[in-house]
């Protein structure tokens, strides 16, 4: 039974931060802004949206970026006010540092004054982009 031990131990923290990290990825978090840092549609290469924007970093060969851009770009076509801009972060290097992107797909719920206010790494769900898009107002 001693031999058990140590195999039960590495299963259940191997378990409990499986659990942890697929609870993470998607999930929209709360972003205090930068003061006085604003994304403006000169940095982004494209008008903000008249409420909200949700500008997207992906990398070419990431498969859930593609999920990801589709989901975006179809819950925008039935909202006028909200924006959905796609960068490749790969050939926007200096602001994925800048604004401290650490993996793709990445997406930043800006408000119409392009001051950052949720940050989703990994996929969303949809339920999560729409109440997101609630708290912007």
């Amino acid at each position: 039974m001693k031999t058990y031990l140590p195999l039960v131990i590495v299963l259940a923290l191997a378990s409990a931060y499986g659990f942890w990290w697929k609870r993470k990825q998607g999930a929209i978090r709360s972003n205090k802004a930068i003061p006085g840092h604003r994304l403006t549609p000169a940095v982004l290469g494209e008008a903000l949206g008249s409420r909200a924007t949700m500008v997207q970093f992906s990398s070419a060969f990431c498969t859930p970026c593609r999920a990801t851009h589709a989901l975006l770009s179809q819950m925008v076509i039935s909202m006028a006010d909200v924006k959905h801009i796609h960068i490749d972060a790969e050939s926007h290097l200096e602001l994925v540092r800048e604004l401290d992107i650490r993996s793709t797909p990445t997406t930043l719920f800006i408000n119409k004054d392009g001051v950052e206010v949720g940050r989703a790494a990994g996929t969303p769900k949809r339920e999560q982009v729409l109440a997101a898009l609630a708290r912007i107002g």
